[in-house]
């Protein structure tokens, strides 16, 4: 692995809460919480936790597509929120998304090959001339049909919507992505033929991904090194391998815990979580996973915990006083 290609320093994102029609209930959303992190050039960095973890928000930070509340994104060693807008019009074609839902991403109106060529285009990247060969070579190797190329996203079905997105990123040439839940809405076998084509590519084109998902297999079979996100904050980050054969944080022991195995030798005891997720409206003083945590002492009520390495491995980062 060489440099990092992305880093976030102190990132935070909050949004206003509406109240309610007598002005009650609102109130401001910690959705990204003092995040810090590297992902270096050709990795995957998986990003996973429950719904409502701030996830998603993280990546729409990364690209700038959200601003940030504090804290600096830098790709490349570039700070994005120096760049005039047109610099930054620049930089994003090194910078892409495929998004969740394949269907939701698509220009109904538009035809598959203008939908891959769009970017080709906002950009100048090739001769006019050149441009359908260019798109059909792509939909080619994304395991698309050249015969395709005049239908609209409605004759698809979801795999190949989302083999259209893929091809849509990669279109610009783009050493970047933000993978957002691209499989959660496939079916498992067409999810795991998404997921070995985003593993050729990234070998192919020395691509970088971060790479989003609730699903703890996902993650394993696609990442490098994985940060485990829970309201708004990274509480463990660590090479994959660490992450799932030595969880240090209770919250990754309880994710893990819960992940189907039918080998007798992977199972692990079960962690029951007690209680909810707290509202990110009102989340709690201290260590915000402490009201659900079984090993929690009064020290968690008080003090948010650092994320750093134990002095045994320097690469497995947990935010907990007690691991």
């Amino acid at each position: 692995m060489s440099t990092a290609l992305l880093k976030t320093v102190s990132l935070v994102k909050s949004f206003s809460a509406a109240g309610n029609l007598f002005g009650r209930g609102g109130g401001t959303v910690h959705a990204v919480n003092d995040v810090s992190l590297e992902i270096k050039s050709g990795e995957t960095l998986g990003i996973v936790g429950e719904s409502g973890s701030g996830k998603s928000t993280l990546g729409r930070l990364m690209l700038r597509l959200l601003e940030p509340s504090a804290g600096r994104v830098e790709f490349d060693g570039v700070d994005l929120a120096s760049l005039p807008r047109r610099e930054l019009r620049r930089l994003r074609r090194r910078m892409q998304i495929v998004f969740q839902d394949p269907y939701a991403s698509l220009n109904p109106r538009m035809r598959i090959g203008a939908i891959i060529a769009e970017g080709m285009r906002v950009h100048d990247l090739a001769p006019r001339a050149e441009v359908k060969q260019q798109v059909l070579d792509l939909m080619e190797r994304v395991g698309l049909s050249r015969d395709v190329f005049d239908r609209y996203p409605h004759e698809f079905s979801g795999g190949q919507r989302q083999r259209v997105g893929i091809a849509r990123a990669l279109a610009v040439s783009p050493s970047f992505i933000v993978a957002d839940e691209p499989v959660s809405a496939l079916d498992v076998s067409i999810g795991a033929q998404i997921l070995n084509l985003f593993i050729d590519l990234q070998e192919e084109r020395k691509l970088t991904y971060a790479f989003i998902s609730h699903d703890l297999r996902v993650i394993e079979h696609i990442s490098h090194r994985v940060a485990v996100m829970y309201l708004g904050r990274v509480v463990e980050l660590a090479p994959a391998r660490s992450i799932y054969t030595s969880p240090r944080h209770p919250y990754t022991q309880a994710l893990l815990s819960a992940v189907p195995t039918v080998e007798e030798k992977g199972r692990v005891e079960r962690v029951v979580l007690g209680g909810e997720v707290p509202s990110p409206l009102n989340p709690p003083p201290g260590c915000a996973f402490h009201p659900r945590c079984p090993l929690a002492e009064e020290r968690c009520r008080i003090e948010v915990p650092e994320l750093k390495a134990q002095r045994e491995d320097a690469t497995h980062q947990s935010a907990c006083h007690l691991r």
